[in-house]
């Protein structure tokens, strides 16, 4: 984690997150190190359809269609969070956590995580083994901070 702060500081690079089922852990491991206020620009959690519609943005016929736990909302989101923080690398995370919510299609653990530098978007499709709710939070922000890392070399 003191890693990429001191990355992102060195390449004055401002980051921003929007969370879904992690409900603000990636912000709140970031905000946890000295000199973040540096880099973090923003972070939002939205839980919510509702509040991927409203705050984000995200078309709702996209979540009609293919769902809040999709590559598209996963898209839409990173995309819409870019145009609000106007931050320089951008993430976007919506998934299923568990124990339950899971389906066939969408199994507990599926987590798409988005990452948009400049103009180039990234989402990542994860699919978790963990079957605690914790652990995939926890497995999906080493995956994002991973990501967020590759992006801002």
């Amino acid at each position: 984690m003191k890693t990429l702060i001191k990355l992102l500081t060195k390449k004055k690079l401002k980051i921003s997150f929007a969370e879904s089922c992690t409900g603000g852990l990636l912000a709140s491991s970031i905000t946890s190190i000295s000199g973040a206020s540096k880099v973090f620009n923003l972070g939002l959690v939205t839980y919510s359809n509702q509040a991927k519609i409203k705050i984000l943005k995200v078309n709702k016929n996209i979540i009609k269609k293919y769902g809040a736990v999709s590559h598209e909302c996963c898209s839409a989101m990173v995309k819409n969070l870019s145009k609000i923080s106007k931050a320089n690398i951008n993430v976007s995370i919506t998934g299923i956590a568990g124990p339950k919510g899971g389906t066939k299609e969408k199994p507990v653990g599926l987590v798409y995580i988005g990452v948009k530098k400049g103009n180039k978007i990234q989402v990542n499709k994860c699919l978790f083994k963990a079957k605690n709710r914790s652990l995939i939070q926890k497995a999906t922000v080493r995956k994002a901070l991973n990501l967020i890392l590759r992006a801002a070399k």
